[in-house]
């Protein structure tokens, strides 16, 4: 069994107005050092062993759901969970 983390954020060239209105509202709370906010997704997968390469199955699952790679850039994190 894996344990998958994935994070998806918006790309750079993408302007992100939800970041910007966290920025502005950690400004009007005195956060003045806050010089950008980008807002991302996080998921967590719990995923079986299967006959498919875990790493092609989770890059096929961001490519066609869990990203608009359009817009988003995605990274994940495989790790093997051994049971007890």
């Amino acid at each position: 069994m894996y344990k998958v983390k994935v994070y998806v954020t918006l790309r750079e060239n993408v302007l992100d107005p939800q970041g910007n209105a966290v920025k502005q509202s950690l400004h009007s709370l005195s956060y003045r050092e806050v010089k950008d906010v980008r807002i991302g997704k996080f998921m967590e997968l719990t995923i079986e062993k299967s006959e498919r390469s875990i790493d092609e199955l989770v890059r096929d699952m961001c490519e066609k759901l869990l990203a608009n790679t359009v817009i988003e850039d995605y990274r994940y994190e495989i790790e093997e969970v051994v049971a007890p």
